[in-house]
């Protein structure tokens, strides 16, 4: 894949707009702050690719970004306590509606700060993944703001404290050392690739 060439698409603040789905799409899901932005920008090698703000909360839409044959999804982040309570039910039916669409999600990239436990906000949607059974791996991110001694703690909290936790793919994350880019990537080529041979299978058998 050449992430240079990756381009922004469109955008959608409600469900409704959002054309059906069409090709692969893999997602980017987390709470306000947590560094969707800055981790896209990284995997793609882009400066400003995904607009990254020092406001909680900027992202209110869901944006796709088109890479060769594949969407990437940014969610709308959730958690951000200071907007009004019907904006975050908007987000809540986007973030919602979009995972319980019948879309071609191959993979969930849940980002989560590895600085602190899970929030609720977190584990809700670790639960939501697993109960619908989405494949999803866990970005830990701002992994550089930590020592070993930090690390290994919080490497234990997060086995107590996340459901099945010893069976999720994990990857700590920086966007200082570049930390875990490499692995995003090639998880990113592994499914797309695995996404688009079975749907030429199934053109094929058509």
């Amino acid at each position: 894949m050449n992430y240079n060439k990756a381009e922004f698409h469109s955008c959608f603040g409600l469900l409704s707009q959002i054309p059906e789905s069409e090709r692969p799409e893999i997602v980017f899901s987390g709470r306000s702050n947590v560094g969707k932005s800055t981790l896209i920008n990284k995997i793609f090698n882009r400066k400003s690719l995904a607009r990254v703000s020092s406001v909680p909360g900027k992202t209110a839409t869901i944006n796709f970004y088109k890479l060769e044959e594949i969407f990437f999804v940014d969610l709308p982040g959730y958690g951000y306590a200071k907007v009004s309570k019907s904006e975050k039910q908007r987000w809540s039916s986007l973030i919602e509606g979009y995972l319980n669409a019948d879309r071609n999600i191959e993979l969930v990239f849940l980002l989560v700060d590895m600085r602190h436990a899970p929030s609720e906000d977190d584990l809700h949607m670790i639960n939501f993944l697993i109960d619908s059974e989405l494949p999803f791996v866990i970005i830990l991110t701002k992994a550089d703001k930590l020592n070993k001694t930090n690390r290994t703690a919080m490497m234990e909290k997060f086995k107590e404290t996340i459901p099945c936790f010893d069976d999720i793919h994990v990857i700590p994350f920086s966007s200082q050392t570049f930390e875990g880019v490499e692995e995003v990537r090639k998880i990113i080529e592994e499914t797309a690739q695995a996404a688009l041979d079975e749907m030429s299978d199934v053109q094929k058998e058509e």
